[in-house]
């Protein structure tokens, strides 16, 4: 049974910090392109970043880019966001996906496969 499990959000201060992570289980991680995506109330989602199966690359959309870092632990199965320099535009339910390793992060929109159910994060003062 295939499990994406985010987990890390919560309530911040704009300027803070936060950490998320994605445990996966029950496909084979390092064939897969890992992404996060994010969705505020009322608007659609978002692409956060990707990190291609290797982890030797990444994409960000434009407004994470200098302020958040993807990366992935093979060996754990995991995925991580580190998230810096929270806006208050940046609150959103916050999930992990995955898509074969074969259609880069190029690709993604065609091919997400799995998806988490997601870890709100809040900014506010």
């Amino acid at each position: 049974q295939v499990q994406l499990a985010e987990s890390g959000g919560g309530l911040v201060d704009p300027g803070g910090s936060l950490r998320l992570s994605c445990v996966a289980s029950g496909f084979t991680f390092n064939q897969y392109v890992m992404t996060w995506h994010r969705q505020a109330s009322g608007k659609e989602r978002e692409l956060v970043a990707c990190i291609r199966s290797g982890g030797g690359h990444t994409d960000y959309g434009e407004s994470m880019k200098g302020r958040f870092t993807i990366s992935r632990d093979n060996a754990k199965n995991t995925l991580y966001l580190q998230m810096n320099s929270l806006k208050p535009e940046d609150p959103a339910v916050y999930s992990c996906g995955a898509a074969p390793a074969l259609y880069g992060c190029s690709g993604i929109v065609y091919g997400m496969k799995y998806w988490g159910k997601g870890t709100l994060v809040t900014v506010s003062s």
